[in-house]
């Protein structure tokens, strides 16, 4: 199984990079996280909101994986604590198809593809700059799966 954390926006400042790529390579192989950046609409030119949102959901549906399970993170998202996170990655797995979690652009998630999750995930009360959501979520994903694996990386 993969997590594919589908993105918008590809140039995070070089801590965010080296933060996420740090929990990256901690999963094992049988369940690798994998970031798909997308570009980000120009906010230069002239095009809608709903414009801009629109052509960003298209770049993330292009490199979501077909079939993938999709849980889009969004401000009324289910809160999860840790040990819940774990208790749904498991489902996930045992299910067998990747995961598809989808990160808006600085206008959010286009609301079409927020219908088309199966999943909502909220990851925190706070707005959250890019880089940091990413980082965060990575960690938190890590975090759920040491849970689940009996890891020591998470302690009560």
């Amino acid at each position: 199984m993969k997590l594919l954390l589908c993105a918008v926006g590809q140039r995070m400042p070089g801590w965010a990079d080296e933060a996420y790529e740090e929990f990256a390579k901690r999963f094992p192989p049988d369940m690798r996280l994998e970031l798909k950046a997308v570009k980000a609409e120009p906010r230069t030119t002239g095009k809608t909101t709903e414009q801009m949102m629109a052509a960003e959901a298209q770049r993330l549906e292009a490199v979501c994986a077909r079939g993938a399970r999709r849980v889009v993170l969004d401000e009324h998202g289910e809160r999860q604590t840790t040990v819940q996170l774990a208790q749904r990655l498991q489902r996930w797995r045992e299910d067998g198809r990747d995961v598809a979690i989808f990160i808006g652009g600085p206008d959010g998630l286009h609301p079409q593809l927020k219908a088309s999750a199966e999943e909502r995930l909220r990851l925190s009360d706070l707005t959250l700059p890019h880089a940091f959501v990413r980082v965060l979520l990575a960690e938190g994903l890590y975090r759920a799966w040491s849970v689940m694996e009996g890891h020591p990386y998470h302690r009560e």
